[in-house]
């Protein structure tokens, strides 16, 4: 099993809810309610994505990395 970064964008929406994509992965986008749940969504949809990829012997986008070094900086949603 293969670990991969991948940076998404989140915005609020008016309606409610929030959106994720991604820069790294086109086609992804996921919503939710919650942020963690966006988050969720949108790990869920990379990974079928990036499945897909694999399966069909497409290739990687050059931009998904995998993890070597010690991520910092890093902010978390916390539901209270």
């Amino acid at each position: 099993m293969s670990e991969y970064l991948l940076h998404i964008k989140i915005k609020k929406l008016k309606e409610g809810g929030y959106l994720a994509t991604s820069d790294t992965i086109q086609g992804l986008i996921a919503q939710g309610r919650t942020i963690a749940e966006t988050i969720e969504i949108a790990q869920d949809v990379g990974r079928k994505i990036i499945e897909s990829c694999i399966s069909h012997g497409d290739p990687l986008p050059k931009s998904l990395k995998s993890p070597k070094a010690k991520i910092e900086n890093l902010q978390i949603p916390v539901n209270v």
